[in-house]
């Protein structure tokens, strides 16, 4: 089996690094590839390339960037049933999930950042001091080193190097060592219509991200992943004084009142908690009821759970978690379950090979189970209750996390009051999980800081500078 390579200065690559990662298929159990976990040559060559490649590729101007970014798009779209293919190869994903979530998402947002970057604002140039006349420069950071989860490996690039690429940096991305072809597919993509150099990816594990991040010449590391992932990466970065840009995880809380249609909303909350194993940051997982719907919304779940199937042909709703070690984690919330608490449904890894995992249901859960405090990152729902407004915001607030909620209700002022007092980064009312580019995706607390998508996301990838001149010399 050939090992794949790495992506340098607008060619693959052999890595210097005798180390190999072997690939599994969280499908079939079988090796499915070989990558090679890169050394430190291997990045000081990435990174070489990208600051060569970053002396012209910033010079560029918006409407340079556009062109080749919109190029871009197109060439990725014709190119989705092999960037299907190649992820479902790692992740188990179905295919037609892939296509329509990420493939088609993906290339629409990164239109959207080609486009936006030719609009980007700032304070407006002036004589704020008698005789001088300032103003304000906006310019790229540099070269940008980019590690990427294995939840949506296509789409989760694009959200990194597309407001990178925008606003004139180039990159050197780290895709998940288990689950790296789709992005291999991408930078043969790129090699067709980007400058060499611009976009540099690394294939290894978290070694190879550590020697990125400690590497001298990036302005900045940006991860999405768990949570010690964004410290380490943080840690890094903090002592060399980069910027750093994290999005981590989440527990996303799901406040139910009375006055909803109980079927319609166990729908929705069941597609948001479900979608791609639950293996997503936003995932409506923590779901809060008011007490005298409980039961009739537990019910509902579990119906909802029990209609979905499991598997990785086509017409699937829900494919297998995406590795080994992942799915024994998943496996242990439920194996630790407190007494307390009632597997509703599900609970238990699906016959078979690979690493398929029922969509679960737990109810009689407290506020300090692990279930509730800690990421499962998995296709599990908790339900607990409550009595009243107070109570039902303190118990959605009281976990580390702080990336995405919900509420659901008709009452105006109910929903208008958990927009303000709701500690996220996102608050959806009544619907949860969908997002668009024009909005902002970020956290706060252990969920990360800086915006993916958005214009805030591409400002995130700028430096200001401010330009004084005098009226004499």
């Amino acid at each position: 089996m050939e090992k794949l390579k790495n992506f340098i200065d607008g060619q693959f690559v052999q890595s210097h690094s005798t180390k190999e990662n072997t690939l599994i298929s969280p499908v079939t159990d079988e090796v499915v590839g070989i990558a090679p976990i890169s050394d430190d040559v291997d990045v000081d060559n990435a990174m070489k390339a990208a600051l060569t490649a970053f002396s012209s590729w910033k010079k560029t101007t918006p409407q340079q960037r556009f062109i080749m970014l919109m190029k871009f798009a197109d060439a990725l779209e014709e190119a989705g049933k092999r960037i299907a293919q190649a992820q479902n190869r790692n992740t188990g994903q179905p295919q037609p999930i892939i296509m329509r979530e990420e493939v088609a998402v993906g290339c629409d947002q990164l239109r959207f950042f080609a486009g936006a970057q030719r609009n980007m604002s700032g304070v407006a140039s002036g004589e704020y001091m008698e005789g001088y006349t300032s103003t304000i420069r906006r310019e790229p950071l540099g070269v940008i080193s980019q590690v990427t989860p294995w939840n949506y490996p296509f789409l989760m690039l694009i959200w990194k190097i597309g407001p990178a690429l925008a606003t004139g940096n180039t990159v050197v991305v780290k895709p998940p060592s288990n689950s790296p072809e789709s992005t291999l597919v991408v930078a043969e993509v790129a090699s067709k219509v980007l400058p060499k150099g611009v976009f540099n990816v690394l294939l290894g594990n978290y070694e190879t991200g550590n020697s990125m991040n400690t590497h001298p010449i990036p302005a900045m590391c940006a991860i999405t992943g768990s949570v010690r992932a964004g410290i380490e990466v943080a840690s890094h970065a903090a002592k060399d004084v980069k910027k750093a840009h994290l999005e981590l995880g989440g527990k996303a809380p799901v406040i139910v009142f009375d006055d909803v249609n109980v079927a319609a909303a166990a729908e929705g909350i069941a597609g948001a908690g479900f979608f791609n194993s639950g293996q997503d940051c936003t995932a409506a997982c923590r779901v809060i009821a008011h007490e005298s719907i409980a039961k009739q919304l537990t019910a509902e779940l579990v119906k909802q759970a029990r209609a979905l199937k499991v598997g990785a042909d086509d017409d699937c709703d829900m494919g297998p978690l995406n590795n080994v070690s992942h799915f024994k984690g998943v496996k242990k919330f439920i194996d630790d379950l407190p007494e307390h608490i009632t597997i509703e449904c599900g609970g238990k890894p699906i016959d078979g090979p690979g690493c398929f995992f029922e969509p679960t249901i737990l109810s009689g859960c407290r506020q300090n189970d692990d279930v509730i405090q800690q990421e499962i990152f998995g296709p599990v729902i908790t339900v607990q209750t409550f009595t009243t407004r107070d109570e039902a915001l303190e118990m959605a607030n009281d976990v580390e996390f702080a990336l995405a909620s919900s509420v659901w209700t008709k009452d105006l002022c109910t929903a208008e009051f958990f927009q303000r007092e709701l500690d996220f980064g996102c608050v959806w009312v009544n619907v949860h999980v969908p997002l668009v580019a024009e909005m902002p995706h970020g956290g706060f607390k252990h969920s990360g800081y800086g915006k993916d998508l958005s214009i805030y996301g591409l400002e995130d990838y700028t430096r200001i500078k401010h330009v004084m001149v005098a009226h004499e010399a």
